[in-house]
């Protein structure tokens, strides 16, 4: 998960094309026409030229996702500026999390002071960050809805929900009675209710957790998923540990069937830019392979 005032200081990149090289970093086979890959996507939630998306609009790729604000804040992209990008080709999808809260949004004050003690531990990767009790109504009412509401009312296409993996996070001890099963449970009806409420007004695209197709009613519930680093780390480091596996398993169980996936890993050596592209390819995956701060437009694989 990557967003707003993150320490790691991004790189800009130009990405190489992809080659068909025998095998990724990983050891792993790449295709024979590597340069063949699916359509990219364009992933930016900061750093936004001029506080304009004209940059967005620009970029070849046909897929954006934005932050919901300009800022982080209040000053949400208005519904002329997400016209410019459906004008120049683009579908667009509104950021933001729903496992958790960062205190730089506007709506924090409410939920910290809310009566239902919303905010949970803090995240310790993001110091802004906390995560939250996303099941209670008053997280729907102060947060989710008015989201969704103003997502719709900008005139984008859907949704790209983070921080689905706050069920995994959440200080127990802070939520008794709770387990991780119970809270896995809470994360889907909450996807539900966001494709309920939005009634095929917006797409609804998760970020990771990909395993949550394991809960009743939750594939159909989505339009697709976003998910993180499945063939590198931040930065350039090879995604060889179980759960890496485990995500491109699931991950490709949402492809087949038949939803979106928006695949993106964080690299800079040129070799592993290429890998992954091909890999995308490959699964037939859009991909994108960015800087961790996700603060710039980058090329796409070619």
């Amino acid at each position: 998960m990557r967003r707003i005032g993150a320490a790691i200081a991004a790189l800009p990149l130009l990405l190489a094309g992809c080659t068909g090289a025998d095998a990724d970093p990983l050891g792993e086979p790449l295709p024979d026409d590597a340069a063949a890959t699916a359509d990219g996507w364009l992933y930016q939630l900061s750093g936004y030229q001029d506080d304009t998306l004209d940059a967005v609009a620009a970029a070849p790729q046909p897929t954006a996702v934005v932050d919901l604000a300009r800022d982080g804040g209040d000053d949400y992209w208005t519904a002329a500026e997400i016209t410019a990008l459906h004008d120049a080709g683009k579908t667009v999808y509104a950021y933001f999390t729903m496992g958790s809260i960062e205190t730089y949004r506007p709506e924090y004050d409410a939920v910290a002071a809310a009566g239902s003690d919303l905010v949970l531990n803090q995240w310790g990767d993001w110091p802004d960050e906390y995560f939250v009790k996303y099941w209670e109504q008053d997280w729907w009412d102060l947060v989710m809805r008015p989201r969704l509401d103003q997502a719709a009312a900008a005139g984008f296409d859907g949704v790209y929900l983070d921080v689905p993996n706050a069920y995994e996070e959440i200080d127990l001890a802070l939520v008794p009675g709770e387990t991780r099963e119970t809270l896995a449970r809470k994360m889907a009806d909450l996807v539900i209710a966001v494709d309920e409420y939005t009634a095929g007004g917006l797409a609804v695209l998760p970020q990771n957790s990909p395993e949550l197709i394991e809960q009743d009613g939750y594939l159909d519930a989505v339009d697709g998923i976003g998910i993180e680093e499945l063939w590198f780390l931040n930065a350039d480091t090879p995604c060889d540990e179980d759960w890496c596996a485990e995500n491109l398993a699931n991950t490709r169980a949402i492809r087949d069937a038949g939803k979106l996936i928006l695949a993106v890993d964080y690299a800079a050596d040129p070799a592993n830019k290429a890998a992954a592209c091909a890999h995308y390819a490959d699964e037939g995956f859009s991909g994108a392979v960015a800087g961790v701060d996700l603060d710039t437009v980058y090329e796409p694989c070619q």
